[in-house]
């Protein structure tokens, strides 16, 4: 079974003059987990809109959705909040880390809204994954004294440390050079292969 499961999903929003823009018109996909997925296609063609529907960021007008056999379209906000803590992990062009904040303490974020262990070792648990991301001697550095490399890598361990089931990039190397894009690609794909994350990611 698909663990990402989208049926004629459609997404139309109303401009101001009144005039329908239809964003997606019937979309399928399936995504099982372990599976890499790109989605391309030329700016303006719905492709992060439909990553905001997997993430559960934005609801389709139309259609079905399900995660893992859950129809996610009849949910109610706290659950689909609590579903996109638990099961996804965001990865963006722009990086979003916190600027006061250090890397380590950037990548414990998302284990604040963890309970029990996760939560009093979150500490340990970002740096082991820092240390899987080469950055385990820059724990303790703020992204202002770090490369765009070395902040897209804070941003894949802080999408990468509660081990969501669902990884979404949207354009991750898009502000890096070309080599080192490369390099964050490969980790992005070699840590999601071995958490058997379906890793779904936007690109030109």
């Amino acid at each position: 079974m698909s663990l990402v499961c989208l049926r004629d999903v459609t997404r139309t929003v109303t401009l101001p003059d009144g005039e329908d823009l239809h964003i997606l018109r019937g979309v399928n996909l399936d995504v099982a987990a372990g599976e890499h997925v790109s989605i391309v296609g030329r700016s303006g063609t719905g492709k992060s809109t439909m990553l905001n529907i997997i993430g559960l960021l934005d609801t389709p007008t139309s259609g079905s959705y399900e995660l893992d056999g859950v129809d996610t379209t009849r949910l109610g906000e706290g659950r689909r909040a609590r579903m996109r803590g638990e099961d996804f992990g965001f990865v963006f062009q722009q990086f979003n880390i916190f600027a006061a904040r250090t890397a380590a303490e950037n990548v414990e974020v998302p284990l604040l809204y963890a309970a029990g262990t996760q939560l009093l070792r979150r500490r340990s648990i970002a740096l082991d994954m820092l240390e899987r991301v080469g950055l385990a001697d820059r724990a303790d550095s703020y992204p202002g004294e770090m490369s765009g490399g070395e902040q897209q890598r804070i941003a894949i361990a802080r999408a990468l440390v509660r081990r969501p089931r669902v990884i979404l990039a949207d354009e991750p190397t898009g502000a890096l050079d070309p080599d080192t894009g490369r390099v964050v690609m490969a980790l992005l794909e070699e840590v999601a292969r071995e958490s058997n994350s379906a890793l779904i990611v936007i690109t030109h």
